[in-house]
């Protein structure tokens, strides 16, 4: 299964008074979620990549575009199938898991209301969890296992396009490798495209195909993800790598370690310059 988006804008309204305001997130973005292959969304807090993963999974409707899955052979599926083959890994597996049900709930409705084939015990093996975990409660679980069964919930439809948003982000470190090694290996097993969203530019680099790099809701960078990191053309991107955390760097000063966007003009010009002015110095 392929998902093309085309010209996707999403728009919001807010309102002061009688004075009504509108709010662009995301303002024509293009891409492809390929069988096989990892995309990585990257962009600081606000830059609508999060808007972007309820468009694709349909928890919210475009204001302009589209959003097409297609099969092998090239033809649209179904809407009532969309949701069987675009699902989503949520940020904090404790939030999207509802404390009062088993894991076997949790996987079993998906099973039974997307009539598709497998068992709960099958799933939880799948990222590799034990089968008799089925009847505990997510308080139970650890944080990394609880992303696991999220992980799995996804995969219960039949799902070909997986979106991950920050799905490790509220893991400790030390576990955070083991559950993207787990995507890895089940992109590679079931041919999932996934759409990895994060701000993690380590994690961007080794764990993704491509990078786009996000910006007020535009698409100010893409390609190779060695390339778009090393050799990042974009002044906007080379802050968000400089923003990176760096044990080597001592005695920086706090504003080249500010991440873009606090404190500062968040303009292309004043990037443009604020690189221009350290290349000088």
């Amino acid at each position: 299964m392929t998902l093309q988006v085309d010209a996707l804008v999403k728009d919001y309204t807010t309102r002061s008074g009688l004075r009504r305001t509108r709010l662009r997130a995301v303002d024509e973005v293009s891409f492809t979620l390929i069988p096989g292959r990892t995309l990585a969304l990257v962009g600081e807090s606000g830059s609508g990549k999060s808007t972007i993963a309820k468009l694709l999974t349909r928890l919210e409707k475009p204001t302009a575009g589209s959003v097409t899955l297609t099969d092998r052979d090239g033809a649209k599926v179904p809407d009532r199938r969309y949701r069987n083959h675009v699902q989503m890994v949520f940020q904090d597996p404790f939030a999207s898991l509802n404390p009062f049900h088993t894991i076997e709930h949790h996987l079993a409705r998906p099973l039974r209301v997307h009539r598709a084939g497998g068992s709960v015990a099958e799933l939880l093996e799948k990222v590799n969890l034990s089968p008799d975990m089925a009847a505990r409660r997510p308080h139970e679980l650890s944080g990394g296992q609880r992303q696991r069964v999220a992980i799995a919930r996804a995969l219960a439809p039949g799902a070909s396009t997986v979106i991950a948003d920050e799905p490790v982000s509220m893991l400790d470190v030390s576990i955070r490798l083991g559950v993207l090694r787990l995507l890895k290996k089940l992109q590679e097993d079931e041919e999932l495209a996934i759409l990895y969203i994060t701000h993690d530019l380590a994690t961007a680099r080794h764990f993704s195909d491509d990078i786009m790099v996000l910006y007020k809701g535009r698409v100010v960078e893409r390609g190779p993800a060695d390339e778009v990191i090393l050799r990042p053309r974009h002044p906007y991107t080379r802050l968000l790598a400089e923003a990176a955390p760096d044990p080597d760097a001592r005695g920086r000063s706090m504003e080249s370690t500010a991440r873009p966007g606090e404190g500062y003009d968040t303009s292309y010009d004043h990037y443009e310059a604020r690189w221009l002015d350290r290349r000088a110095g």
